[in-house]
């Protein structure tokens, strides 16, 4: 079986045991998360291969990790992940990426990003649920950080922390790679 295919198989096995545990139909789930009911059934019957922007939000409406979604081990207290595990889940053809490094639920979903952007390039994110923090640290170039249409810039070494239930943008404007590591908290679905 292909990575893609046991990602898939996981994440319609994750979606349908955590829209249990939260006691969500599907049509609950699909107004949370802003997905179309007829999304949620193709990915819980493992038909699709959704974007990250999809998963992201159906994590945010469960309450739980994108890790946690994709996750096809269950492992030990200590989980380690070797380099070859991290998910890379965007990338564009100059070179930039995401790759979710870690992830757990800590009482709420806590993820670990390696991110890099290419000059000239930015990622967009939509708002995430309220409580949500976002703390990056710059370890190559210079991140332009827009957070609420406000740039701000954190150059390597330097690290920022946001609230991200607001509209916020990654973009690197300088004229050498942006490498970063980020860290997203979400807290628990009540």
């Amino acid at each position: 079986m292909s990575d893609l295919e046991l990602l898939t198989q996981s994440l319609a096995r994750n979606v349908k045991h955590w829209r249990s545990v939260r006691g969500f139909t599907l049509d609950a789930l699909a107004a949370r998360a802003g997905v179309s009911r007829g999304m949620l059934i193709q990915i819980e019957q493992a038909r699709t291969n959704p974007s990250i922007g999809t998963v992201v939000k159906i994590g945010d409406a469960l309450g739980v990790s994108v890790t946690t979604l994709l996750d096809y081990e269950q492992g030990p207290r200590v989980r380690v992940v070797p380099a070859e595990r991290a998910v890379r889940l965007w990338h564009t053809e100059a070179g930039s990426f995401s790759r979710l490094l870690a992830g757990t639920e800590a009482p709420g979903p806590l993820e670990l990003w390696d991110w890099r952007l290419m000059p000239g390039e930015s990622s967009p994110s939509e708002p995430h649920p309220g409580g949500t923090v976002e703390l990056v640290h710059v370890t190559a170039g210079e991140l332009t950080l827009t957070v609420e249409g406000t740039d701000y810039r954190v150059p390597a070494g330097a690290s920022a922390s946001f609230e991200a239930n607001v509209p916020h943008l990654y973009g690197n404007q300088g004229e050498v790679p942006m490498e970063m590591v980020m860290a997203v908290s979400v807290p628990p679905v009540p």
